[in-house]
């Protein structure tokens, strides 16, 4: 199923005013996020192939800011190897719903996935199911495992 490139544009505007406009104000809100600990400056000083200095890489890559009460979900970006594209953002979801996460963020996402992204309901499928087979990851201690290698990370998921 091919999809138009003006829907995939609009749908994708969609989903970041949804996520940046109105989830993560309200969830903020609601949650009491604790803030995390580190700037980019500090993370780029930390240990070569360690999850902070990952992190930094990363969201330099990607051009990405650091979002200060939001910094574990890109790193369940590197972790996973889901990219930052809106099909990324739902496997991530998807992931995390079959690692048995429930939460608003992951429902609604996972919802908004499969209503509007048809053309990716089999790597959908495909990350739930991953999720399904990994370890639990829901209570790892974030800001804790910057220090790590990340490949040693992304094996203990497995």
């Amino acid at each position: 199923m091919k999809t138009i490139p003006v829907i995939k544009k609009y749908r994708s505007a969609l989903l970041v005013y949804l996520t940046h406009k109105m989830a993560l104000p309200v969830l903020r809100l609601i949650r009491k996020p604790v803030r995390f600990p580190y700037s980019l400056e500090e993370l780029k000083a930390f240990p070569e192939h360690s999850m902070g200095k990952d992190l930094a890489v990363f969201l330099e890559n990607k051009q990405l800011g650091l979002l200060p009460y939001y910094a574990k979900h890109d790193i369940k970006h590197i972790l996973l190897g889901y990219d930052t594209t809106d099909d990324g953002e739902v496997c991530l979801q998807c992931f995390m719903l079959g690692n048995r996460h429930l939460s608003f963020p992951v429902l609604a996402t996972v919802l908004y996935g499969f209503v509007t992204m048809p053309e990716y309901w089999s790597l959908f499928r495909q990350a739930f199911r991953r999720g399904r087979n990994c370890r639990p990851i829901e209570n790892w201690k974030w800001f804790e495992i910057l220090q790590e290698q990340t490949s040693t990370l992304k094996n203990r998921i497995r």
